[in-house]
């Protein structure tokens, strides 16, 4: 479970001066051969980026799960929505002028959906497996992917995915508990709500400001609902450094890190990467959690994930260039200035 499901935009990765030459040290390979070592050198780093932001972000929510007998689930969901809203506000300070009602209205739905979003995998997680969650939770955006693919080859995706989820069933949802299997559905659901609101908040605010005013959103929204659950619990000293560990793992710590992986990944190969997310919350669950999974529950992830790949490279797959007669030049469209398509 992630706060930040978007593609954030790419920025460059470095910003330093010019250097003399006599300080600059040896030279560093020209040419094809040294671009394309460059190259394969950051994509690496970028892998491993979003490698420690995934394992940050699944452990923080085991992290959280071992919390919810200490303040419950709504109460776990209020702490790291307050703390991290609070790391948000402090280090971007966002500016509250120059900004219309319909800004604002980006800005609200973005929290409900933040807000809603937590609130519904921690429901999920209460009830079931970590790894069965987060599988059931991403077929939001999975099925994001496949409604914006184009051709047949997004239809094996979905089939995939479903495949995955009917081993998921295999004994009926309701040994599953099927409250749970029905917040995880719904947390899906609001994710690809997220995806979609946080481009048009990154459009209309600076930076990470529309982020960091979502997240000051979705923690009022959360507030009463976890102090009514909680009560004076939530002052705990226990509870309350947890909650900030989990708020750091869950929240702030991966944000970080992709943010800086997208400075050296595709988006595409970023999102195939966050497809994992399903099978590094099983291994959480068992790590942390101590809650096993059968076969055909890992097989049923191990498809899952396979699906929010394929699907991933097919929705970000460039169409075919035209035909041309020989001799003659295809006509080029104007390059955007994302890259992507968001919906």
């Amino acid at each position: 479970m992630t706060d930040v499901r978007a593609l954030a935009p790419t920025a460059d990765a470095s910003v330093s001066g010019p250097e003399s030459p006599a300080s600059a040290g040896p030279a560093a390979p020209t040419g094809p051969a040294g671009a394309g070592r460059g190259e394969r050198a950051a994509g690496w780093v970028g892998v491993g980026l979003v490698a420690g932001g995934i394992c940050s972000q699944q452990f923080g929510a085991a992290v959280a799960a071992s919390l919810f007998p200490r303040v419950g689930a709504l109460g776990v969901v209020s702490l790291r929505l307050a703390v991290s809203a609070l790391v948000l506000l402090l280090v971007c300070r966002p500016a509250v002028r120059g900004y219309g009602r319909a800004d604002w209205a980006v800005v609200a739905g973005f929290g409900v959906a933040l807000a809603g979003m937590n609130t519904l995998i921690y429901q999920a997680i209460d009830r079931i497996p970590l790894g069965t969650a987060v599988t059931l939770e991403v077929l939001g955006p999975l099925a994001l992917s496949v409604v914006t693919a184009r051709g047949p080859g997004r239809w094996l995706w979905a089939g995939l995915a479903l495949a995955g989820v009917a081993l998921l069933g295999r004994g009926g949802f309701g040994e599953l508990n099927a409250a749970g299997v029905g917040c995880a559905l719904g947390a899906g659901a609001l994710w690809a709500a997220y995806i979609l609101l946080s481009a048009r908040a990154g459009s209309r605010f600076p930076r990470v400001d529309g982020l960091a005013w979502a997240m000051a959103c979705g923690a009022l929204l959360s507030l009463p609902l976890g102090v009514a659950d909680a009560g004076g619990a939530l002052l705990d000293p226990a509870a309350l450094a947890l909650g900030g560990a989990v708020a750091l793992l869950s929240s702030v710590l991966p944000y970080t890190l992709e943010l800086l992986s997208l400075r050296r990944l595709a988006p595409a190969a970023f999102s195939v990467l966050m497809s994992l997310s399903p099978a590094v919350a099983a291994l959480a669950g068992y790590l942390v959690l101590h809650q096993g999974l059968a076969l055909p529950e890992v097989a049923a992830i191990a498809l899952v994930v396979a699906a929010s790949a394929g699907a991933v490279r097919t929705a970000t797959s460039p169409a075919p260039a035209p035909a041309t007669k020989r001799g003659t030049q295809p006509r080029t469209a104007p390059r955007s200035g994302s890259g992507s398509r968001t919906g």
